[in-house]
């Protein structure tokens, strides 16, 4: 997976979900041909732009007040194709990659836009946190995330913009969609009925999709020719072409370059008519074509599979009480000298010289420091794997050694253990959540849609 890949799913850790159909969050809109029409504002349809930096810098396509150059047009189809080739993925005809990358571009600046009237911004100490979580969470220095940034064809400052610009958009995301999104107690009630009463609600699902997008306030004639495209995009499917290949080529969504590729979804965070579309569908089949206000989706179900965690469900669960003291690797601290401190630590309880929570308030660099290192009961899937993992063959009163984790390195010590029927109050928590989601990614992919189509765009020709 490419660092810039990491970066595009890294980037929310607080919804965990990052990108949506769930990476739908940055959906684009239709192609730039048919918008141009749509729209008629009079424009023509920009000239194919290779990927050169010998480029005239003239103006690509003007959005709202701002412009987009070819220069960028061209840098962007340039770091695009790379990433594309070294991720073995099939490189669209040129004049379909241009589409989709300048329809890309376009999105992120309209929401770049949106973003500056309502006066977000991100400094610089806020952007080196992210670049160095990003180097952290991929047991990278910043030098070896540099240079493999700059192996994958993109300019290290051009990648540090890049997520200036992610975390502003998902920062727009948290302010105009997230933070207004309500779940009552009726819906969470009847969330938690449908899924007693179905297993299949918590299949998951790998999915990849195709979307033909229809513009806001589109006419009937409009809605007809964008039904034709994607009713030749679904006969070129049953003709055998791959999937990534005709979503490459035809469909409006930020994913079409990655092969319209969702990823693993549970049925009870998709959209219904994703959940009927999908229903009788087996691995490697795929949908008819599904109208929605969004425009038409094609679905191909790539495989599906049933979470152990679902099969134990009604087993009851094993809840730990567990302490930590967690070091981090960071410029002061090298990995060798992080383990040298905690076998230190650890030799000074294992001869009973200090108390633990008299340690982690000393050494912890976690927010557990102040309570002793306590972190309280431990649902299975809390923790990351490496700590859950040496935690879980621990007995009670018994200190790990130290153990590295994405976060540092940890001493654990379990207090004590119980087994339980996970709570109403959790499993309430977790139903509102996933509705959360469902409604999130459902208003995203709307206010973005508005914006394009609200925007005033403009295609140049090579300027005279």
């Amino acid at each position: 997976m490419s660092v810039f890949h990491i970066m595009r799913t890294v980037q929310n850790p607080i919804q965990g979900l990052t990108l949506v159909f769930i990476s739908l969050i940055m959906m684009c809109g239709s192609d730039a041909a048919v918008a141009a029409e749509e729209k008629k504002v009079g424009t023509v349809v920009p000239a194919t732009v290779a990927p050169s930096t010998q480029a005239i810098d003239s103006i690509a396509v003007v959005v709202n007040d701002e412009v987009i150059t070819r220069l960028e047009l061209a840098e962007r189809l340039r770091s695009t194709e790379i990433r594309m080739k070294m991720q073995n993925m099939t490189v669209p005809p040129q004049a379909d990659l241009q589409r989709q990358v300048l329809e890309s571009m376009i999105i992120e600046r309209v929401q770049l836009q949106k973003a500056k009237e309502n006066g977000i911004t991100i400094d610089d100490a806020m952007l080196d946190r992210a670049v160095g979580k990003i180097a952290e969470q991929n047991k990278m220095t910043l030098q070896q995330l540099r240079d493999q940034v700059e192996k994958e064809g993109t300019y290290f400052d051009q990648f540090r913009n890049e997520m200036r610009e992610e975390i502003i958009i998902q920062r727009l995301r948290q302010s105009s969609v997230d933070t207004k999104i309500s779940v009552s107690d009726a819906e969470v009630d009847n969330y938690l009925a449908a899924e007693a009463a179905s297993l299949q609600e918590k299949t998951e699902l790998n999915l990849a999709q195709i979307l033909v997008r229809i513009p806001e306030n589109s006419s009937s004639e409009q809605i007809a020719k964008r039904r034709a495209r994607a009713e030749e995009a679904l006969a070129q499917l049953k003709s055998g072409i791959a999937f990534e290949k005709i979503a490459a080529s035809y469909s409006d969504s930020s994913d079409a370059l990655t092969g319209g590729q969702i990823g693993w979804r549970s049925r009870d965070k998709l959209p219904q008519l994703f959940n009927d579309a999908t229903a009788k569908l087996k691995p490697g089949e795929i949908s008819a074509l599904i109208k929605s206000a969004s425009g038409f989706f094609i679905l191909k179900v790539i495989d599906q599979r049933v979470p152990a965690a679902v099969k134990a469900a009604d087993t009851p669960t094993q809840q730990t009480h567990a302490r930590h003291i967690l070091i981090k690797v960071n410029q002061l601290m090298t990995s060798y000298e992080v383990q040298r401190k905690m076998l230190e630590i650890k030799g000074q309880l294992d001869r009973k010289e200090a108390k633990f929570e008299d340690l982690a308030k000393q050494f912890s660099a976690d927010s557990t420091a102040t309570k002793g290192g306590d972190i309280g009961w431990i649902y299975p899937g809390d923790m990351v794997p490496e700590f859950e993992k040496a935690m879980d063959a621990l007995k009670i009163g018994q200190v790990s050694e130290p153990i590295e984790s994405p976060f540092g390195f940890h001493l654990i010590e379990v207090l004590e253990r119980k087994s339980d029927d996970v709570s109403k109050q959790r499993k309430r928590t977790a139903a509102r959540q996933a509705l959360r989601e469902r409604k999130a990614e459902e208003q995203a992919q709307e206010q973005v849609g508005q914006l394009r189509d609200r925007a005033y765009i403009e295609y140049r020709t090579e300027d005279k």
